[in-house]
C-alpha cells in the first residue's frame, strides 16, 4: 500500500469515527444520569467547596472552606476568578473553615456579601459572620467588618448557613459542636441552654450552639426576635444538631439538619420554636433514638460507646421531655423502630453509613411555576451519606410535606450543597473532596468520583 492510500485509509476512519455518537460514559467530563436529564462537570479540582450562591452577572460564587477563597465560576464554561482570599480562616478536614454566604437583599444597590468561617483567637477556636463589599470593576470582595464574632466553634458540627429573610433580617445557622457522640461524647451538649441576660450584656455567646440566629444586617439584635425565658438575644430557635440548610419559600423558614442514627430532619422553623435535640430526634416516638448525657456518666472517656450507653445505665425516652414549645419536623430521613439494625456487616467499620439518614448538606426550593412539571412546589435537599438529590413535594399551602420522596442523581460522591437555576432548567452540585460515602452498587466507599468538582443536571425540554 503506497502512503498515499495509508494516509487516505486513515482520514476515512477518523471521518467514520467523527460521524459515530459517543455514549455519555466515552466523555470524561459527562455524569451518568437519566433520561430528561444529562449530567457534565462544569469545573473540577475546587479546594472542599462549600457554598454556593448566584453572585453577580447569573456567575456562580462559590466558597473553599479549605481554599479560604470565595471564587466565581462561569456556569457556560467553568471559567473561574478568585473573588477574595481569607487567611484568618481556619480550616479542618469536615467541619472547619469558610463556609456559608449570601447577598444583601439589595445586592444591586449596596453591593454587599455576607460570609461566615471559623478562625481562632490565640488557642480558643471561634467562629464569625464578615460582610464585605463587591467591587465588580476589581471583580473582588473588599472592605470587611465583622458584624458577630466571638461565636463558638469546635471541630464537629459548625451549621454556617446564611439567608436573608424576606423581613430584612439575616438568618444563620449555628451547629451545637457534636458533644455527646463520638469523639466528643463526654462534652456536654447545650442545644437546649438559653443564654443569660448576663452573657446577652457581656457579649458572651457560648450559649448559641445548636440554635438558628436571627441578626440585623449589622450585627444587632432585632426588637421583635422571641423572648426566651424572659431574655431577648440573637437567638431565634433552639434544639437544633448540625443544621446545614436554610432556604425561604414566601415568608416561611425551610431547614434541614442532621439527625444522630436516625431521624435527619426537614423542619419550618417558627419564632421561639424548640426543635427538640439532643432530647428528641425527629418525633418525640421513643423509637430508635434515647437521649443519653454522657458528660454524666462515670469515667465518661473510658466507657466505650456512642449514641447508647452500656446495660447497666439508663437512657431518656423521647416522651419524657413535655415542652409546649416543641415543634416536630414536617419530614424525617428516616424514622426507624427500636429493633432496627445499625450494624450491617457489609459496612463493617464504617456502619454509620448503613444507618437510616441521608446526612442533608443543603437545600433549595423549586418553583410552583418552574418548567419541569414534575418537580413544582418542592424542596430539593442534597445528601452527603449517598450522593444523591432528594426531591419532597410540598401541600398547596406549602405547610407541609406531601406523598413520597423522591430520589435523583445518584453517583459516588458527597453533594455538599444543591442550588436550582434561575429559569428552573439546571440542577448545580458542588461535591467535596473527599469522606464516606455509599457507591452506585449500595457499597461503601472512600473514593469520590468527582473529588472538588461542580457539577450540573440539566433538564431537556420534551
Amino acid at each position: 500500500m503506497t502512503k498515499r492510500n495509508l494516509f487516505g485509509l486513515i482520514g476515512l476512519l477518523v471521518a467514520m469515527l467523527a460521524m459515530v455518537a459517543w455514549p455519555a460514559w466515552a466523555d470524561p467530563m459527562a455524569i451518568p444520569t437519566s433520561e430528561p436529564f444529562t449530567g457534565r462537570v462544569v469545573i473540577q479540582g475546587l479546594e472542599a467547596p462549600w457554598g454556593m450562591i448566584w453572585g453577580s452577572e447569573g456567575k456562580l460564587w462559590i466558597t473553599e472552606r479549605q481554599g479560604k477563597r470565595v471564587v466565581e465560576v462561569n456556569p457556560l464554561d467553568g471559567l473561574k476568578t478568585v473573588l477574595l482570599e481569607v487567611p484568618e480562616v481556619h480550616s479542618g478536614p469536615q467541619h472547619e473553615g469558610l463556609l456559608g454566604l449570601v447577598l444583601a437583599p439589595d445586592f444591586d444597590k449596596s453591593s454587599l456579601v455576607f460570609l461566615n468561617y471559623t478562625y481562632m483567637d490565640g488557642q480558643k477556636e471561634l467562629h464569625k459572620i464578615v460582610r464585605y463589599k463587591y467591587d465588580a470593576k476589581a471583580k473582588k470582595l473588599i472592605e470587611p467588618v465583622d458584624i458577630l464574632a466571638g461565636l463558638p466553634a469546635w471541630t464537629d458540627h459548625q451549621g454556617g448557613r446564611l439567608a436573608f429573610g424576606p423581613d430584612g433580617m439575616l438568618y444563620f445557622s449555628k451547629g451545637e459542636l457534636g458533644h455527646n457522640q463520638g469523639a466528643n461524647r463526654c462534652l456536654l451538649n447545650e442545644a437546649q441552654r438559653l443564654p443569660t441576660a448576663a452573657e446577652v450584656a457581656a457579649k458572651d455567646f457560648s450559649a448559641y450552639v445548636g440554635k438558628i440566629l436571627r441578626l440585623t444586617p449589622d450585627g444587632g439584635i432585632p426588637q421583635d426576635n422571641p423572648l426566651l425565658n424572659g431574655v431577648r438575644s440573637h437567638v431565634f430557635t433552639l434544639g437544633h444538631r448540625n443544621p446545614q440548610g436554610l432556604v425561604f419559600v414566601g415568608d416561611r423558614l425551610f431547614e434541614v439538619e442532621q439527625g444522630p442514627s436516625t431521624d435527619d430532619e426537614l423542619n419550618i422553623i417558627v419564632s421561639g420554636g424548640n426543635y427538640g435535640w439532643p432530647l428528641i430526634a425527629g418525633y418525640p416516638d421513643d423509637q430508635a433514638y434515647a437521649y443519653i448525657n454522657w458528660s454524666e456518666v462515670p469515667n465518661c472517656d473510658k466507657v466505650p460507646g456512642n449514641v447508647y450507653l452500656p446495660a447497666d445505665q439508663s437512657s431518656i425516652k423521647e416522651t419524657s421531655h413535655n415542652r409546649e414549645d416543641y415543634k416536630e419536623p414536617i419530614r424525617t430521613f428516616y424514622t426507624m423502630p427500636s429493633t432496627y439494625n445499625f450494624a450491617d456487616a457489609k459496612f463493617g467499620d464504617l456502619a454509620y453509613l448503613g444507618w437510616a439518614t441521608i446526612a442533608p448538606s443543603s437545600l433549595d426550593y423549586y418553583p410552583a411555576d418552574g418548567p419541569i412539571e414534575l418537580w413544582r412546589n418542592s424542596i430539593v435537599i442534597s445528601s452527603l451519606k449517598n450522593g444523591a438529590i432528594y426531591r419532597v413535594p410540598l401541600s398547596a399551602d406549602q405547610k407541609q410535606a406531601q406523598g413520597d420522596i423522591f430520589k435523583y442523581f445518584h453517583t459516588r460522591n458527597r453533594y455538599r450543597q444543591v442550588l436550582i437555576s434561575p429559569d428552573g432548567l439546571a440542577i448545580y452540585v458542588i461535591c467535596d473532596n473527599a469522606g464516606n460515602v455509599i457507591d452506585e452498587k449500595g457499597l461503601p466507599s472512600q473514593t469520590m468520583a468527582n473529588p472538588g468538582d461542580l457539577l450540573v443536571f440539566e433538564y431537556k425540554k420534551q
